[in-house]
């Protein structure tokens, strides 16, 4: 992306970025709308349970780069700032975190550049989620664009606690007293053991009802003598 962004003035250059941007998150979107439909086709089940996208504003563009000491332009920008186009999978169970995380590294057309897994290894805020930055290739009518969009899978639960503890922090300009990030940690362990609960009682459910729909033995026995007396009978009749 940084050569096709060199070729344009400063202000072209800006349009483009985005334009770049919105179509990753287009294509990303549709691709998981598309993968959405087929595990429910297939298993019956939807992953999903909606899809949040959102492009960085300027504004929050400047203060990373600053953040983390770059020159504030255009080819930092697309180097430096990965997550300038955010796609955030919302699903019911963490199971179903790395179903979702398998099945996006299994596209062709996207290539997986890094992955961040702070479930099994959450930030000391107590924040969980699972990253994925991607690139995509975005078709234009004389050139192919990779562009990079970051993904974010993480439970209900999980989103609950991180866009409570955003707005927190947001207040305090990042802050906070330290008894409110020792409470917003408590919180995490309990979003946590949410999390297992609800997973090992789903587990519970479908394998009762896997008991439910499966033949009993005496139905099976009787469905071998009926078999049986059917090909007797055949037999006989011959």
């Amino acid at each position: 992306m940084e050569t096709a962004i060199r070729n344009y003035e400063d202000v072209d250059s800006w349009k483009t970025v985005m334009f770049l941007y919105t179509a990753a998150i287009k294509e990303v979107g549709t691709k998981l709308d598309i993968l959405n439909d087929e595990f429910q086709h297939v298993h019956r089940y939807n992953p999903i349970e909606h899809i949040k996208t959102r492009i960085k504003t300027p504004e929050s563009i400047v203060k990373k780069l600053k953040r983390n000491g770059h020159e504030t332009s255009i080819e930092n920008m697309v180097k430096y700032v990965n997550d300038i186009a955010g796609v955030r999978l919302i699903c019911s169970f963490t199971s179903d975190i790395y179903k979702l995380a398998e099945m996006i590294g299994n596209q062709s057309d996207l290539k997986v550049l890094s992955i961040k897994d702070y479930i099994k290894n959450p930030k000391a805020s107590g924040y969980k989620s699972y990253h994925m930055l991607v690139s995509v290739p975005i078709f234009l009518s004389d050139s192919v664009v990779d562009t990079k969009v970051e993904i974010q899978i993480r439970t209900i639960a999980m989103d609950f606690w991180a866009s409570l503890e955003h707005k927190i922090y947001y207040k305090f300009e990042g802050n906070a007293p330290e008894y409110i990030s020792k409470d917003l940690r408590e919180c995490a362990d309990m979003v946590a053991t949410l999390d297992d609960k609800m997973l090992q009682l789903n587990e519970a459910i479908l394998a009762c009802l896997e008991e439910q729909e499966a033949p009993s033995p005496g139905q099976i026995v009787d469905a071998a003598i009926a078999q049986q007396e059917g090909l007797l009978n055949r037999t006989q009749n011959a």
